[in-house]
């Protein structure tokens, strides 16, 4: 087993040794989960009695926390953490599942995902039911695995923070993406969804900005030109299957480094369909993989790391490979 296969996990979960048939996925089931729930988040929000119910046929028991202000999600996440429940699981977008993980990061806590967001790209990347009442069933009604999830470190960009000065991270973008999320404010991605990013990327792509990007990768220097740079741990882009690039994986160690040295939207969205049909990145797209990664940009470009603007003097940053793990649908045999 390589490092980016998904695992079945039965830590923290009762014996199911007799629940499924020989060649049948089997089914890690929790007994006691606690339910974060982030009601600013994009969509209508969480259905209250059907999870309820499925929570009683499932013989759970939980213990639902509202958020009312950032940064409780993670707090509620250590308090999780601290009472040894089984699992925690997290309704809200991109933004919300990443504070609970900064939060336990380096622990063996499982997270179940029931997306809630606006686009909710890292559910999409590890095949999550869009719909929080199917991902719920991860939680013992359907064939699940726990897969180990690596993540970035902004180093010195979040000084006293609980877990060290280093801010960490999912998907940091410079840019391109961090004008769309300046363009595409919470307003407008409650009302509209992922419609408010589309009109925001097309209205930055009537603009664009470029850049000269000079990055440090593992202490080799590169340079490219670019209206975007990524530094990410998973390619989708969260619509569909449509993927940046097929080489990267969430799970192998590595951080992407990904540059958009085009501006056309014609030829971007010819990248995206050469990836899907296959498999290689295209020409308006340079990529690299890499354990450590400082870049210099000039000018300096708007920072966005999760859907979330940042202001940052430098962006250093550096992998840590299998921070968290995550409640995913179990793998097609």
């Amino acid at each position: 087993m390589t490092a980016s296969d998904p695992i079945v996990d039965s830590k923290n979960a009762s014996d199911n040794s007799g629940d499924t048939e020989p060649g049948e996925a089997p089914i890690t089931r929790f007994k006691h989960v606690h339910i974060i729930v982030n009601p600013a988040s994009g969509q209508n929000g969480i259905n209250l009695p059907a999870l309820n119910k499925l929570l009683q046929d499932l013989d759970i028991e939980w213990e639902m926390f509202v958020t009312r202000k950032g940064g409780e999600a993670g707090e509620r996440a250590a308090q999780a953490l601290a009472a040894g429940v089984d699992a925690i699981v997290v309704y809200g977008g991109d933004g919300t599942v990443l504070e609970v993980a900064s939060a336990i990061v380096g622990s063996d806590m499982p997270i179940v995902i029931l997306p809630g967001g606006t686009a909710n790209v890292l559910s999409v990347e590890l095949g999550i039911p869009g719909d929080h009442m199917q991902a719920a069933e991860l939680l013992g009604a359907a064939p699940n695995a726990i897969r180990p999830l690596d993540m970035g470190a902004l180093m010195g960009a979040n000084p006293g923070g609980d877990k060290g000065d280093d801010l960490l991270f999912f998907h940091l973008g410079i840019g391109l993406e961090g004008t769309m999320h300046e363009e595409a404010d919470r307003e407008a991605k409650d009302r509209s969804g992922m419609f408010a990013y589309v009109l925001a990327a097309l209205k930055t792509l009537s603009n664009p900005t470029m850049a000269h990007y000079r990055l440090t990768l593992d202490g080799e220097t590169v340079e490219a030109d670019g209206i975007n740079c990524m530094i990410t741990n998973f390619g989708s882009i969260g619509v569909g299957a449509i993927k940046l690039s097929h080489t990267i994986d969430v799970s192998d160690g590595l951080l992407d480094i990904i540059i958009f040295r085009d501006a056309n939207v014609g030829s971007l969205l010819s990248a995206a369909a050469n990836v899907v049909t296959s498999g290689e990145l295209a020409q308006p797209l340079l990529q690299w993989q890499a354990r450590e990664v400082s870049i210099v940009v000039d000018p300096p470009q708007t920072v966005a790391v999760d859907g979330e603007l940042i202001e940052v003097d430098t962006v250093a940053v550096r992998v840590i490979p299998h921070a968290v793990r995550v409640v995913v649908p179990a793998p097609q045999t």
